[in-house]
């Protein structure tokens, strides 16, 4: 195995372990009054996805919009859980994250850097400027921006997408009183079923958009995509 790959496993089965597995199975496990209670369960739970993206972000060594969002959606249903509020705020603030996401990647296309680069043509998978050369020289600058711009609706899509799917989750599992053993329990149950209900629709739309994308490059600028990927 290679330096880069171990990293990235690891950060896999850490993002897997403290924002899902560990959560999930506190909110499902010890949320009776025998063991931490529904409100110490909560506290408990998202102190690990709260601890390890502070902990990323400064592994990472640099703020973005995206962990901080994340940082944000664990305190917000921390807050609303706790306060006992009606968990149409839950579903609302699930539905809200990847709707405001969405629209940033709509109103970013009419700005010099497109958000849809940093998810899906960052500087890790394409390099920017042989590309930008072979864009220059054939005059196919605009053509490309067009490009880009198809794929950032396919790339809202996925997030608009994904907050109907959270609202629906969320309105149709958590039904119980909240500040009850079942309530934080149906709170577990949610996290562990977004992921494959939510996260994989979205994914397949992300990854039409990089086809879409590694295909038109590959029509516009007439050379293999394999020029223009970072090894």
């Amino acid at each position: 195995m290679s330096s880069n790959e171990r990293p990235q496993n690891q950060g896999f089965l850490g993002n897997l372990a403290f924002n899902i597995v560990i959560p999930v199975f506190i909110m499902s496990y010890a949320s009776s009054e025998d063991y931490l209670g529904p409100a110490w369960s909560i506290v408990a739970a998202l102190a690990f996805p709260l601890v390890y993206g502070i902990f990323d972000l400064r592994q990472s060594g640099k703020l973005n919009g995206f962990s901080v969002l994340g940082v944000i959606s664990v305190l917000l249903t921390g807050g609303i859980s706790l306060l006992k509020l009606p968990a149409e705020y839950i579903a609302i603030k699930e539905a809200a994250i990847p709707a405001i996401i969405g629209l940033a990647v709509v109103i970013t296309q009419f700005s010099e850097k497109p958000l849809v680069k940093l998810l899906i043509l960052n500087d890790q998978i394409i390099n920017w400027p042989q590309l930008n050369k072979i864009l220059d020289a054939k005059g196919k600058q605009q053509e490309f921006r067009r490009k880009i711009a198809n794929s950032s609706y396919i790339v809202a899509a996925s997030f608009f997408l994904s907050s109907a799917l959270n609202y629906i989750l969320a309105k149709m599992i958590l039904v119980s009183e909240p500040g009850t053993t079942a309530y934080t329990e149906e709170l577990g149950r949610m996290t562990a079923i977004s992921y494959p209900v939510i996260v994989i629709p979205s994914m397949i739309l992300l990854i039409a958009a990089l086809w879409y994308l590694f295909a038109q490059i590959r029509k516009i600028t007439g050379h293999d995509l394999d020029d223009f990927i970072n090894h």
